[in-house]
């Protein structure tokens, strides 16, 4: 077993309210991976094994930090946030925020409804996501040398209630922490994956660039 080094992608496209718009790296989003990567290689940082979801932002995060031989895995692509939003809106009529501090109160009742199979027809169950997000990380960490892994907030978080027993509220308010281009470890302690790092931003920590610690 080795270490896993989790990266949520940079900062996407803010203004989207659906998968598909959202799916790309604003010019900053593309700015933050760009940093991102050369901070690694001026620490010396060695990741013999990449990997990403299918997803554009986790392409884009990737070439922009420099990997190469990237291996694509759809296990590791985000839950569809808008559109279980938008279920819980036609189904419960949960208003969908138009700010950042309104998902603060709307994330962790979307994730109790959706863990609770209260969300008909979900793109996916709570379960299968829960289950995907651990056979990648198993998979990654059963193979040889440090992986770095770019990836999204929801699967960061998910991947933390794993390693850490958070129930649905507390994996809620894990995701709504993580900053875009954040990097996270997971590091094997008695057989199994455990967090050392979380949320760490080295790289926007200069006072020039601490504009660029955002969340969306």
């Amino acid at each position: 077993m080795t270490h896993i080094t989790l990266v949520r992608h940079g900062q996407a496209n803010t203004g989207a309210r659906d998968e598909t718009s959202y799916d790309r790296l604003s010019d900053l989003g593309h700015q933050q991976a760009h940093w991102l990567g050369e901070h690694l290689r001026d620490t010396g940082a060695f990741y013999p094994r990449a990997y990403c979801g299918t997803l554009r932002r986790h392409l884009e995060t990737a070439q922009a930090m420099g990997l190469t031989d990237v291996v694509q895995d759809p296990r590791l692509n985000e839950m569809e946030y808008f559109n279980l939003a938008a279920a819980m809106e036609t189904q419960h009529g949960l208003p969908i925020p138009v700010e950042r501090e309104g998902f603060v109160a709307h994330m962790p009742k979307v994730f109790a409804a959706w863990e609770a199979d209260e969300i008909a027809n979900p793109p996916e169950s709570w379960r299968d996501f829960a289950s995907r997000t651990q056979s990648a990380l198993e998979d990654i960490a059963a193979g040889e040398g440090p992986a770095i892994v770019v990836t999204s907030g929801g699967l960061i978080a998910m991947a933390m209630r794993q390693t850490m027993g958070l129930d649905s509220g507390g994996t809620a308010r894990m995701a709504l922490a993580i900053m875009n281009s954040s990097l996270h470890r997971l590091h094997p302690m008695g057989g199994q994956l455990s967090p050392v790092l979380f949320n760490a931003v080295p790289h926007l920590e200069h006072p020039d660039r601490q504009f660029a610690q955002t969340h969306l």
